[in-house]
Parts: C-alpha cells; structure tokens; sequence
C-alpha cells in the first residue's frame, strides 16, 4: 500500500569540504553521524521523458531506510508530494495510475540511472527531536535511454523533518551561503543527471524533453504567454487570450489527475471547475474557435464533469443535511433521523470511488486528453481571433451578461415555486459562462472585467445557495417518504424542509441588491 508524505527539501552545489558545522542554528543543539548509505536508484519516464518536462519523478531505489518505489510530485519549489510503495520487482499499479495522464498510451522505460553515497547528519534540539536531515551527497549518474553520457558529482541535500517549521530551512541556508555553499542549480538530482548525460546530439534537439501533449508541439502557432486567468497575456491577439485560457484549463486537469486519485481535497471540484471553463469559453467565443471543432470535445467534457460530480454533489449535499441536522435543537429531532441521513450517504457514495478511478484509466478519458492537446497544438482560429481582444473579447462578454440578465429577470417575475427555482438555476449557470468568459477578458480589459469577474462570482454563489437548498427539499422530501413508509416520524424532515424553505427566502429577497451590483459592474 503506498504512502504518500510531504517532501520539503533544498540542495546547494557541494565540493570537498564537505557540510560545514551547523550547530546552533535554529535552535540545532547536535548533529548527530548516521553514517553512510549506499544508494542506487533506476529513474522511469517515457521515451521523450514526459514526466521529467512536468518536474515529476518516479524511480526503483535500493539501500537507505526507505528503499522502494518513489513518485514525487511537484507543489511549490522546493516542496515536492513523495507517494512510497513497498519495493517490488515491477512498478506497481497504483503509482502507474498516478501518472498515467502524462504517459497515456506510451511506456515507461529506465532513463537514468543514479548511484549515491549519502553521508548523512540528523539536526537534533536539545530534546533529541529530528529537526531536518543534511547530507552530503557523492553521485554517479548513468543514462540508460536517450543518451550515453555519465556525470558524477557532489551536492549538499537538507531535507525538514516531517511536521517541522520550513523557516528552518532559511536559516539553514544563512549558515551554508556564509560557508560558500551555493544554491543547485538543478532542481533534482534527475534534472542535472538528464542535462549532463545527454548526447550532444539530443541536448541540440529542440523539445527533447517534451512528449505528445506535454508542452509546445512542433508546428505550433506561438502567441503571447503561457497563463492562467491570474497571469493573463500580455498583448496579443483576441485568439492569444482564449487560447491562454485555454492552455491553463487543460494542464490543470491533467495536473489534477493524481490529486483526485489521491483523494486529495477539493481535486474532484477543482477538475470539474476546469471542464466547466473550457466549455464554456467555448460557448462563450465561438467567434474565435470554430464550433466545429470545439462542440464534440464540449460533449467529452460535459462527460467528465458529469462523472466527477457522481460523488461529489451527494457529498456536498449530505454535508449539508447532517450540518442542518446539527442546528436544530433536541426536541425537534424525532427518530432515527440521523441514521437514515448516514444510510442515505453511503448508498450515494457507494462504488462512486471506483467508477471515477475506471473513468480516469479509461480509453474515453486519455483520447480526452489527447484531443485537448490537439486543439491546444493546432486551434481552429476563426477570423476573429486575428481580432484586437479589447473588441472581441469585450463584445463576447457583453452577450453572455445579456443572457444572464434575461434569465434573472424572467426568473424573478415569476411567483415563488418551481419555475422561480428552475429559472434561477439557469441563471446561475449562465452567470459562471460570463464570470468565466470575463476571466478571460481580464488582462485584455483590465479592471472593469475584473470587477465584473468578482461580481459574478458573488452573484453565482449567492445562486447556487439558492440551487443547493431546493437540491436538499426534494431530497428531504425523499427521505421524508421513506421513513413514513417505514413507519417512523417524518416530523424532523419537515422541520428541516421548513428550514430550507427560509433559506431560499432569504436568497431571493437578498438577490434584487446583488443584482444591482452586479449590473453597476457591468462596464466591459
């Protein structure tokens, strides 16, 4: 069974002098001589190395106290997530799963391989606790594919004990740069051994380390950046900024894929969220991408986000009732109310785990995959993509808020009931295509987009507390029935009913005022 640990680590170019004394820092009372391990590790990656273009790291390695199999993904700098399987002659199944939405259909094939000698130093405080671990590592490094190349090397690696203050780190680093000691200029131990090992002949080749899908394809129209919503495009054209957008949904599904393996929180959300954006900056600029191209891959993705959401909306909703459940007072709670809610939970959830995992393993998913890169590699760029964004993508924006606008007023004309709910469900929907569609239009316009984005998300969460509650009456009028049929009391489901009722008062009397903000943004 694999176990997965948080890895927060530094590495600085080492000669022969060895660790310089770090006693005394940060509160370090010893340090203590483990002695020397002997190291030898096989790394795995595809025949283009998709894995190491992603920072990701997956080797077989022998010696030390926790010799196995090791998968290291990447967080932050110098922060890395280590999934540890037992050591095995093959590489087990679950952390070939890990990174099967970088590999695909190709294979993972030895690329590396490295031999160590680690002299290893506990940082100890004055109760004997493991503050970080520093060693000094002799490494030998052998290609085994895509090259011929051998490099040896010394580096210094200072690895925080697990639960410890990362700010130790820096202190630690005080220590050494006064002592000489320099930052790697490699990230990992993989990274150096892959540049140093590499024929001249594959180093000179241009994206070597980039496999199908996996970065820039060759032939690929370039354009002005590489950014998420956040980052945006500088310049550019109207097809730069959609295709930005674009690029950042599409790697953060495949960045995800583990995390939902992992059952990490918030990933299942989270990879929703990015099918949702694509599908919608499809609708919402089809004046740019040709919707010939992008309506099948919108029914894959309207797929996927329908399997994510198997788990995940009974989920959200189970919370919901057990946290209604809790706020009412005893006397108000009449039977085995609780129970039932529990009994209901685990039907939902039952076999929702495994049916994702065969989702992301399964042919449908990775062509998925497959095809988003495509589009990404060769957009079906219409003529108004060659367009200034500050036209095109501000005219796109102003249709979907149009389409909103309708909805939440039609909506509202109608009495409380059904076709109120109904209504501002669709609303709702439509109110996250033009957040999403400003999102893209953010950098291109600047602030009055950004205003609209916030706005719009104020106004789709205020929507979907109004959605989430009539979700929970027609399930509390479910359960209600059930338990009437089962012969106990159906007065807590009514009470809790009510309660929901209340809540979705409260929604649409507040909405009138959010509306009104949300039309003062509008200046797009």
């Amino acid at each position: 069974m694999a176990e997965t640990k948080r890895e927060i680590e530094r590495k600085y170019e080492s000669d022969d002098s060895g660790l310089p004394d770090l006693t005394g820092v940060a509160g370090v009372v010893s340090v203590l001589d483990k002695g020397v391990a002997e190291l030898d590790a096989t790394y795995y990656d595809t025949s283009d190395l998709r894995l190491a273009a992603a920072s990701i790291t997956l080797r077989r390695r022998t010696g030390g106290s926790d010799a196995g199999w090791h998968l290291k993904l990447p967080v932050s700098p110098g922060v890395r997530d280590e999934i540890h399987a037992p050591l095995s002659d093959t590489m087990p199944e679950e952390l070939a799963g890990l990174v099967r939405a970088r590999v695909r259909e190709g294979q993972l094939v030895p690329v590396v391989r490295l031999r160590s000698s680690r002299d290893v130093r506990d940082l100890v405080d004055a109760e004997g606790r493991l503050l970080a671990e520093a060693s000094v590592d002799a490494v030998r490094a052998d290609r085994l594919f895509g090259g011929t190349g051998s490099a040896q090397w010394t580096e210094i690696e200072v690895e925080l004990a697990d639960g410890g203050d990362p700010a130790l780190l820096d202190k630690v680093e005080k220590r050494l740069r006064k002592a000489g000691v320099r930052p790697s200029k490699s990230s990992s131990k993989l990274a150096r051994a892959l540049t140093e090992t590499a024929s001249k002949k594959k180093s000179k080749k241009k994206g070597e380390a980039k496999g199908k899908g996996q970065g820039e394809a060759k032939g690929e129209r370039p354009f002005a950046g590489d950014a998420g919503a956040e980052d945006g495009v500088e310049g550019g054209t109207a097809g730069d900024h959609v295709l930005a957008y674009v690029r950042a949904q599409r790697d953060a599904i495949v960045e995800l894929d583990p995390a939902v393996r992992l059952e990490a929180e918030e990933s299942v959300h989270d990879m929703r969220v990015a099918t949702r954006r694509l599908r919608s900056t499809f609708r919402s600029f089809r004046k740019v991408l040709d919707r010939t191209v992008t309506d099948p891959i919108a029914v894959e993705l309207k797929w996927l986000a329908g399997e994510l959401g198997v788990g995940r909306d009974s989920e959200v909703l189970s919370e919901r009732l057990a946290a209604g459940l809790d706020d009412l007072p005893h006397p108000l709670v009449s039977g085995p109310v609780r129970e039932r809610l529990q009994s209901w939970a685990k039907a939902q959830h039952h076999g929702s785990r495994r049916r994702l995992l065969g989702v992301l393993d399964s042919k449908r998913y990775l062509t998925l995959l497959d095809t988003l890169d495509a589009l990404v590699a060769g957009p079906p760029l219409l003529k108004a993509a060659g367009g200034k964004p500050e036209k095109v993508l501000a005219k796109a924006v102003r249709k979907d808020f149009a389409k909103v606008s309708a909805l939440v007023e039609e909506a509202m004309r109608q009495p409380p009931g059904t076709d109120r709910d109904l209504g501002l469900h669709e609303a709702r929907k439509k109110a996250k295509r033009t957040r999403y569609a400003a999102e893209t239009a953010n950098p291109a316009l600047g602030g009055p987009a950004k205003a609209l984005t916030k706005s719009m998300k104020s106004l789709q969460s205020l929507l979907g507390e109004h959605q989430d509650s009539f979700m929970a009456r027609v399930t509390l009028r479910e359960l209600s029935a059930v338990a009437h049929a089962a012969g106990e009391s159906a007065f807590t489901y009514g009470v809790l009913y009510g309660r929901e009722e209340q809540r979705a008062a409260a929604v649409e009397a507040e909405l009138p005022v959010q509306w009104e903000t949300t039309q003062g943004a509008m200046e797009v």
